[in-house]
């Protein structure tokens, strides 16, 4: 007897989360066991410079990230010069820059919600054109067409949050640890004054200290903040642990409900099961990130669940372990999503009425016009001479 085939739905994130454990402890120094460590020598601090174009790829990706990495680390010296606190600056930042790319990441969200609404539509072209892909490729791409729906309108903010995440990273990471970051305040030769240095007494630099004072609320956000240090992944972040809780819940709002996952249809499962399990491997790398680059995406995610919540609702939050709360039974978001109607532009007046508006419609009515073929050859006996 022939044993069922085990879902392998979860197979490839636990191989990617395993992957990524394995790329962590790769990471992490080794010494041998009743051995003494190499003394090692610390190189002299140099300032922060802009990155000039190499022939390796990694030095013409941070000449080609200079320009933004200056932009953000203006922008921070500026507000912490204002502020006076670190941390306050880099929440102050992520809100402008998430105010400045709100039409975008709403753009994503009702694209989302869109293409739930149209999913019965979607499962009925794949239902009639069962085992023909090409057809039904082009059925739903009518059907995008048609209801005004761009299925790639999503990937934009998407791409454009990690362009901006990996200068965010740089300038956490080298502006708040760097002595002398100067070069990075100059445009055009001109310094702009929007920085003083705190490590610089009566005119002597201690380059032993940054220049902007990392610490803030009992944390130094230019570094990785550890609790609780562990085997393999190095540690354990609380403020890591936050920003996963937070990453998760902003994942639940919008993925597809759980009985649209149900029966064949693995790739809506498999997309559910990936949404929660991304977010979770952020908590591994809290070990080696500096916290203020966490911080950064806590303040952007509480800022991506506020603007779900007024476009879906709760979303798909609810039920959580089978617990429904009651403010969130019956909720109607503040702007929310209808279903889209046909794009009927274009059209003589009446013929949305008289034609059929949906591929679907279309499929089904070209077949009822269809003649049988006992009655086509009958017509071609009638015409034999």
């Amino acid at each position: 007897m022939k044993l069922p085939r085990p879902d392998r739905a979860w197979l490839g994130p636990i191989l990617l989360l395993a992957i990524v454990a394995l790329a962590v402890a790769a990471c992490a120094p080794v010494t041998a066991p009743g051995a003494s460590a190499a003394p090692t020598v610390t190189p002299e601090p140099t300032p922060l410079l802009p990155a000039s174009p190499g022939a390796d790829p990694v030095s013409l990706l941070a000449w080609l990230f200079t320009p933004v990495f200056q932009v953000l680390f203006i922008v921070l010296a500026a507000l912490d010069h204002v502020t006076g606190n670190i941390a306050i600056a880099i929440v102050l930042m992520t809100l402008l820059i998430r105010a400045l790319l709100i039409p975008l990441f709403r753009t994503q969200t009702v694209s989302q919600r869109r293409m739930q609404l149209i999913q019965p539509e979607l499962k009925e072209i794949q239902r009639r054109y069962k085992g023909d892909r090409a057809k039904i490729s082009e059925a739903q791409m009518a059907l995008y067409k048609e209801r005004g729906i761009n299925p790639a309108a999503g990937c934009l903010p998407l791409v454009l949050q990690m362009v901006l995440l990996i200068p965010m990273y740089s300038v956490i990471r080298d502006g708040l640890t760097n002595y002398d970051p100067s070069a990075m305040l100059t445009i055009l030769g001109q310094r702009l004054p929007i920085l003083e240095c705190a490590n610089v007494v009566n005119g002597v630099v201690d380059k032993a200290l940054p220049c902007i004072t990392p610490n803030a609320f009992g944390v130094n956000w230019g570094q990785p903040e550890i609790l609780l240090p562990l085997p393999v992944i190095g540690g354990l972040s609380l403020i890591a642990v936050v920003s996963s809780l937070l990453q998760v819940i902003q994942s639940r709002m919008v993925m597809p409900p759980s009985n649209q996952s149900q029966g064949q249809d693995q790739a809506a499962a498999v997309q559910r099961q990936t949404m929660l399990l991304f977010p979770l491997i952020t908590i591994f790398y809290g070990a080696f990130l500096p916290a203020g680059l966490f911080l950064y995406w806590i303040v952007t995610t509480i800022f991506s669940i506020v603007q779900q919540y007024l476009i879906v609702g709760w979303g798909s939050l609810f039920p959580l372990f089978g617990w429904t709360p009651r403010f969130a039974v019956g909720h109607t978001p503040r702007f929310p999503v209808a279903v889209p109607a046909p794009d009927t532009t274009g059209r003589p007046s009446g013929a949305a009425a008289k034609h059929p508006t949906t591929s679907i419609e279309r499929a089904a009515s070209a077949a009822a016009t269809v003649r049988s073929r006992e009655r086509g050859r009958q017509g071609r006996r009638g015409r034999r001479r």
